[in-house]
Protein backbone atom coordinates (compact mmCIF):
# COMPACT_ATOMS: atom_id res chain seq x y z
CA UNK A 1 0.00 0.00 0.00
CA UNK A 2 1.33 3.33 -0.85
CA UNK A 3 1.35 5.63 2.08
CA UNK A 4 1.91 8.68 0.02
CA UNK A 5 -2.10 8.23 -0.94
CA UNK A 6 -2.96 8.51 2.57
CA UNK A 7 -0.71 11.71 3.73
CA UNK A 8 -2.16 13.32 0.74
CA UNK A 9 -5.85 12.35 1.51
CA UNK A 10 -4.87 14.35 5.48
CA UNK A 11 -3.54 17.13 3.92
CA UNK A 12 -6.68 18.12 1.63
CA UNK A 13 -9.40 17.34 4.42
CA UNK A 14 -10.53 20.84 6.05
CA UNK A 15 -9.06 21.19 9.43
CA UNK A 16 -11.00 20.66 12.53
CA UNK A 17 -9.52 23.46 14.24
CA UNK A 18 -11.59 21.90 17.75
CA UNK A 19 -15.16 22.94 17.26
CA UNK A 20 -16.94 19.91 16.92
CA UNK A 21 -19.87 20.39 15.18
CA UNK A 22 -20.56 24.06 16.86
CA UNK A 23 -22.48 25.27 19.79
CA UNK A 24 -25.01 22.89 20.95
CA UNK A 25 -27.16 25.74 22.22
CA UNK A 26 -27.68 26.94 18.70
CA UNK A 27 -28.80 23.48 17.85
CA UNK A 28 -31.13 23.52 20.26
CA UNK A 29 -32.45 27.14 20.01
CA UNK A 30 -35.21 26.55 16.93
CA UNK A 31 -36.76 23.59 19.46
CA UNK A 32 -36.61 26.23 22.71
CA UNK A 33 -38.14 28.94 20.76
CA UNK A 34 -41.09 26.65 20.16
CA UNK A 35 -41.61 25.33 23.53
CA UNK A 36 -41.94 29.07 24.16
CA UNK A 37 -44.35 30.03 21.72
CA UNK A 38 -46.08 26.37 22.85
CA UNK A 39 -45.90 27.76 26.35
CA UNK A 40 -47.15 31.55 26.20
CA UNK A 41 -49.95 30.36 23.56
CA UNK A 42 -51.54 27.24 24.96
CA UNK A 43 -50.37 26.32 28.29
CA UNK A 44 -50.77 28.94 30.54
CA UNK A 45 -53.59 30.31 29.23
CA UNK A 46 -55.33 27.05 29.74
CA UNK A 47 -53.81 26.56 33.17
CA UNK A 48 -55.49 29.88 33.93
CA UNK A 49 -58.94 28.86 33.04
CA UNK A 50 -58.30 25.92 34.99
CA UNK A 51 -57.56 28.35 38.19
CA UNK A 52 -60.37 30.46 37.38
CA UNK A 53 -62.99 27.39 37.06
CA UNK A 54 -61.12 25.65 39.81
CA UNK A 55 -62.40 29.08 41.93
CA UNK A 56 -65.68 29.22 40.47
CA UNK A 57 -66.78 25.92 41.99
CA UNK A 58 -65.22 26.35 45.54
CA UNK A 59 -67.13 29.36 45.33
CA UNK A 60 -70.78 28.10 44.67
CA UNK A 61 -73.49 28.66 47.05
CA UNK A 62 -77.18 28.31 47.53
CA UNK A 63 -79.17 29.72 45.09
CA UNK A 64 -76.93 30.25 41.98
CA UNK A 65 -77.95 29.28 38.60
CA UNK A 66 -75.75 27.19 36.76
CA UNK A 67 -75.26 25.03 34.28
CA UNK A 68 -73.68 21.36 33.65
CA UNK A 69 -71.60 19.83 31.26
CA UNK A 70 -74.67 17.70 30.06
CA UNK A 71 -76.28 20.78 29.58
CA UNK A 72 -78.67 21.13 32.79
CA UNK A 73 -79.48 24.14 33.94
CA UNK A 74 -80.81 24.37 37.67
CA UNK A 75 -80.85 26.31 41.24
CA UNK A 76 -78.51 24.74 43.69
CA UNK A 77 -80.47 23.52 46.36
CA UNK A 78 -77.82 21.77 48.54
CA UNK A 79 -74.12 21.46 48.46
CA UNK A 80 -71.53 19.25 49.82
CA UNK A 81 -67.52 18.79 49.60
CA UNK A 82 -68.47 16.98 45.89
CA UNK A 83 -72.09 16.83 45.13
CA UNK A 84 -74.28 19.38 44.21
CA UNK A 85 -77.97 18.90 44.30
CA UNK A 86 -79.53 21.06 41.75
CA UNK A 87 -83.42 21.67 40.83
CA UNK A 88 -83.93 21.99 37.35
CA UNK A 89 -87.81 22.52 37.56
CA UNK A 90 -90.12 23.00 40.55
CA UNK A 91 -89.95 19.60 42.74
CA UNK A 92 -87.63 18.36 40.32
CA UNK A 93 -83.96 17.66 41.95
CA UNK A 94 -80.70 16.15 40.38
CA UNK A 95 -77.64 15.41 42.19
CA UNK A 96 -74.82 15.91 40.04
CA UNK A 97 -71.14 16.09 41.66
CA UNK A 98 -69.47 19.27 41.38
CA UNK A 99 -66.51 19.03 38.87
CA UNK A 100 -69.48 19.05 36.44
CA UNK A 101 -70.63 22.36 35.93
CA UNK A 102 -69.53 24.31 33.26
CA UNK A 103 -69.99 27.83 34.64
CA UNK A 104 -72.91 30.13 35.83
CA UNK A 105 -76.09 31.12 33.95
CA UNK A 106 -76.16 34.52 32.91
CA UNK A 107 -79.73 36.13 33.17
CA UNK A 108 -81.33 38.00 30.18
CA UNK A 109 -82.96 41.22 31.00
Amino acid sequence: MDLSLVNQAFAMAPPQNGQGGGNPIVAFLPLIIIFAIFYFLLIRPQQKRAKEHQNFLANLKKGDEVVTNGGLIGRIVSLTDDVVTLEIAEKVRVKVLRNQIAGSVVAKK
